[in-house]
């Protein structure tokens, strides 16, 4: 019998928005030694556009405040053993007010907090260190609002309004395929080039890629449910071709070749990487 993990995805409190997306939160269960992911099964980190601030312990005790950037392309990998781990998904624009260097330096990385160059980092990385669970959201609740207030000034809060915008445009949800970037760029009446500046800022990839994305991640939700020609059209692709060529260079595998070797998507616990 090996140790299970208890997952729970939380939504942002009101207090946390419109810096913190969501929080993810993991803990052993009781089973034998060995911590969350004991198995060693393979699993996938799927790419992902949100830079995640990361307070976990391991199997020997040992902590970490750590912040994990976007992810580009998926990875595939072996179970690492964990006790414990809490996952802060950091809104668009968060990342420099919040750990003092833009998201675009993020990209690819796992950085201890402590080590950014922002004293803002530092003291966090101090006061997350030595919580787990609840009481570490508890204290982003206390902390962050006066934190980042600065930013909230009339340029500041323009430019997060604009990028949070042009996010939710580009996103792919039910029924909603992302907008084409130079159309969405008129709308909201700034260059293409400023739109592709923001997203570097704020979230760490262009637009364009964070749209594709957020297709594949759609794909990846939904395949099984429907035909892929019907789920290519719904998720805004030209064609069936086109998903499947998207994919592939996204997950490094078609999709009927993901999804026959039925590697599962990793759980927050899972989706750390090495620092």
């Amino acid at each position: 019998m090996t140790n299970d993990v208890a997952e729970r995805t939380l939504s942002a409190p009101d207090a946390l928005r419109p810096w913190i997306d969501g929080i993810e939160i993991g803990a052993a269960v009781d089973g034998d030694a060995g911590g969350v992911g004991a198995s060693r099964e393979p699993f996938t980190r799927v790419p992902d556009t949100a830079t995640k601030v990361v307070v976990r312990v391991d199997e020997n005790g040992h902590r970490d405040t750590l912040v994990v950037g976007p992810r580009t392309r998926a990875t595939y990998h072996t179970n690492k053993r964990l006790a414990s781990c809490v996952q802060v998904r950091l809104g668009p624009g968060t990342a420099r007010p919040l750990l003092g260097v833009a998201a675009v330096e993020l990209v690819g990385r796992v950085v201890r907090l402590g080590d950014l160059p922002g004293a803002s980092a530092r003291q966090l990385a101090d006061e997350l260190r030595w919580l787990e669970g609840e009481d570490a959201v508890g204290r982003l609740m206390e902390v962050l609002p006066g934190r980042l207030a600065g930013d909230d000034d009339g340029a500041g809060r323009s430019r997060r309004e604009v990028l949070r915008a042009a996010v939710e445009a580009l996103s792919t949800g039910s029924g909603h395929a992302p907008s084409q970037v130079r159309e969405l760029a008129r709308r909201l009446a700034v260059s293409e080039r400023q739109l592709r500046n923001l997203f570097a800022e704020g979230v760490g990839v262009s637009p364009k890629h964070f749209a594709r994305i957020g297709r594949v991640r759609h794909v990846l939700a939904h395949a099984g449910s429907t035909g892929w020609a019907e789920l290519a059209a719904s998720t805004g692709y030209y064609d069936q071709s086109h998903m499947t060529a998207d994919f592939r260079t996204l997950m490094g595998v078609p999709p009927r070749s993901f999804f026959t070797g039925r590697l599962p998507a990793a759980q927050p616990c899972q989706s750390l990487g090495r620092v």
